[in-house]
């Protein structure tokens, strides 16, 4: 008993944990990424002013409530003193006032804040049910075509490469007039869900495919891996392979793609309604805002700053919120 007492230190000493760098437990992908994002100060400013975005147009109606203003209104008709003869507001700055924030609209002098408030609204629901459409399709059609090869990669790559080389802006200027045609009857107009819904299915039908082309090569590289070829070897389905193994790791590229397709989806939205082909009144819409503040620049250059400068700033910030998600995961950049 007594040489256990005698040299060396006490047992506890010896057991003792050590609390050194090599003992910290491993963080993991999404951990890893989630904390190189926040030391990106960029990326954090920019998924502020996002998250503002998406509150600020899903709070629409409260907030033109508080605001006392309705996007469709005409105050300048109804207030006297607010629009002249020739239909310019009178105030200076396009008529901004303690009333009117961000003025009012040459002509029929509806309040320009609540419309700019609603044309987010509009945009992002677009560019959003558009952006859930196009991952569905990418992931389903990328990991499964990605994971057969054979016959269905080459069907693949022709249907791809077709759609691809296809005038997409062509297709829905010409589409707008088919649906008048084919679907409203004369003198009416089309309603405002059939113009969502061309849209989003246009935007749909095409957005899907860089995405599912980037996870077909992301798939095509990761069935090779080991931890593919265990699966494999232990009897695992296809669908398990392609569900548990190749599904997890692919899910990187999906969320950039998403982040930078709303940009996308948003400016090209505009550019259709500005050519008078995307949502028409009396739905609010920021394109069709700009394109009547283009017929009115001269006399009134107020009205297009305001719609220029929200979708500056909203393309803007998901286009920073994207870069700085691909950087945080990108495993080549040091944490």
């Amino acid at each position: 008993m007594a040489e256990e007492h005698s040299g060396g230190p006490p047992r506890d000493t010896l057991e003792a944990p050590s609390h050194g760098p090599s003992d910290t437990p491993s963080r993991g992908p999404f951990a890893t990424a989630c904390r190189a994002f926040r030391r990106d100060r960029t990326g954090m400013a920019a998924l502020a002013v996002a998250v503002f975005c998406a509150l600020l147009a899903a709070a629409a109606p409260l907030v033109t409530a508080l605001y006392g203003k309705d996007p469709t209104s005409h105050y300048g008709q109804q207030t006297p003193g607010l629009l002249s003869a020739e239909g310019l507001p009178v105030l200076p700055n396009g008529g901004i006032s303690a009333d009117h924030w961000f003025g009012i609209e040459p002509g029929l002098g509806r309040d320009v804040f609540a419309q700019l408030v609603y044309g987010m609204r509009t945009s992002l629901l677009v560019a959003l049910a558009s952006v859930a459409v196009i991952a569905v399709a990418g992931v389903v059609l990328g990991v499964t075509v990605g994971y057969l090869s054979g016959l269905a990669d080459r069907a693949f790559t022709f249907v791809c490469n077709a759609l691809l080389g296809f005038p997409t802006l062509l297709l829905l200027l010409a589409l707008s007039p088919v649906i008048q045609t084919r679907f409203v009857d004369p003198g009416e107009n089309e309603p405002a869900w059939m113009q969502f819904t061309s849209l989003i299915l246009v935007f749909s039908a095409f957005g899907w495919v860089p995405l599912a082309m980037v996870l077909r090569t992301a798939v095509r590289a990761l069935r090779e891996r080991e931890f593919v070829e265990a699966a494999r070897a232990v009897g695992a389905s296809r669908r398990h392979v392609v569900l548990r193994e190749l599904l997890p790791n692919v899910w990187a590229p999906v969320l950039v793609h998403i982040t930078l397709a709303v940009p996308g989806i948003v400016t090209a939205e505009a550019a259709l309604s500005f050519l008078g082909v995307g949502i028409n009144e009396p739905v609010p819409d920021w394109g069709r805002m700009i394109s009547r503040g283009s017929e009115v620049f001269y006399d009134d250059p107020t009205y297009m700053v305001f719609p220029g400068a929200a979708i500056l700033v909203f393309v803007l910030a998901f286009n920073l919120l994207g870069d700085a998600v691909r950087d945080a995961l990108d495993p080549r950049i040091a944490r």
